[in-house]
């Protein structure tokens, strides 16, 4: 397969390349698309078969939901069994944007499209090229992020390129993303509402509308938890983001946390592994190692955000064995960047005293 590569200007993008991408998810093709959070790789929701064709190109397992994407909040209600009204505030307040949220499926959603359960995760993302596409597409457009599963979420076209290339019918390249995390899902399925993910809408500003609502156990764990019940949001169940490089997560104060990561990287140096270490711009002087890069301040955590899939993916093509993470506070955008960092990791997470 020759993949498409179709450049367009992320605010105003070319309408007969939104036109050609279009049709190809009408025909049941596969088109990698920018959102505001990470790149998402698409397909007709409402299609069996191209859904199944989304799952065989990312090697993504078939109990993993997908998201859905709508271009307007009226579409939810035929996707829907019904709307709760505090699902309503949210959709009123921060769509569209970086949240998704879990509803009691319709009938009309394909089994395949929902992993086979009874819940369907929809969103509005806030992107020109993304609602371009799904408007001109007119269809709901399952994408899950645009990389081989398991690998880090891709944030520019040739992240997608360089995991996709050959395996799907066109990528739409509109720039970097903007925030770099992937969205924040709520299940509103249940009540009170459950955060299954954190991401680009922090729980902070969720909790300010909603008021009463819990944190899934597995949003903060430390560790692989045995039961997970069932899986309503990817990014749960299998291992995500992780490069080729083992990764080591070092969390505590700043201080000890130089200290440890110092510490570790001699001792893999010693032994003869080339190390790559994610430091942050107050600490990135401290280290001495085959690879240093710095997420951004510690003060800006939405830096952090937007830079950690790119810088873990150009610290793995260095070659290193292993790449040494330093924590970050979970504080906003924090939440979803340590999730990540955690699951990267495999939950390898040393904690500095």
């Amino acid at each position: 397969m020759n993949t498409l590569l179709l450049k367009v200007n992320p605010l105003k993008p070319d309408a007969k390349k939104i036109e050609a991408a279009a049709q190809i998810i009408q025909r049941g093709g596969l088109v990698a698309f920018p959102t505001e959070t990470v790149y998402g790789l698409g397909a007709d929701a409402l299609n069996p078969e191209a859904v199944l064709a989304l799952f065989a190109a990312k090697k993504r397992p078939l109990d993993n939901p997908p998201i859905v994407h709508v271009a307007d909040p009226k579409e939810v209600q035929r996707l829907v069994a019904e709307v709760p009204p505090k699902a309503q505030l949210l959709m009123d307040k921060f769509w569209p944007g970086p949240l998704t949220l879990v509803f009691k499926r319709s009938e009309i959603m394909p089994k395949v499209t929902v992993a086979g359960l009874n819940t369907v995760a929809i969103r509005m993302p806030k992107h020109p090229v993304a609602l371009a596409l799904i408007r001109q597409s007119r269809c709901p457009i399952a994408a899950p992020s645009a990389n081989l599963a398991g690998k880090p979420s891709p944030t520019t076209a040739q992240h997608v390129y360089e995991d996709l290339n050959g395996r799907i019918d066109a990528i739409i390249d509109g720039g970097a993303t903007d925030i770099g995390v992937e969205s924040t899902v709520v299940d509103m399925s249940v009540d009170p509402p459950m955060l299954l993910r954190p991401g680009g809408t922090p729980f902070e500003a969720l909790k300010t509308v909603l008021g009463d609502m819990k944190l899934h156990p597995f949003v903060q764990a430390e560790q692989e938890l045995s039961s997970l019940g069932e899986i309503r949001s990817p990014g749960m169940k299998h291992k995500h983001y992780a490069p080729k490089a083992q990764v080591i997560l070092v969390e505590g104060n700043v201080s000890a946390v130089t200290v440890k990561i110092r510490e570790l990287a001699e001792s893999y140096k010693v032994t003869g592994e080339k190390v790559g270490i994610l430091a942050t711009d107050e600490t990135q002087t401290a280290y001495h190692a085959d690879v240093v890069k710095s997420l951004g301040s510690r003060s800006n955590l939405s830096t952090v955000a937007q830079n950690l899939f790119r810088l873990l993916r150009e610290v793995d093509a260095q070659n290193v064995d292993v790449i040494i993470a330093e924590g970050v506070s979970s504080d906003g955008l924090g939440l979803a960047v340590m999730n990540r960092l955690r699951k990267a990791s495999g939950y390898h997470i040393v904690k500095a005293e």
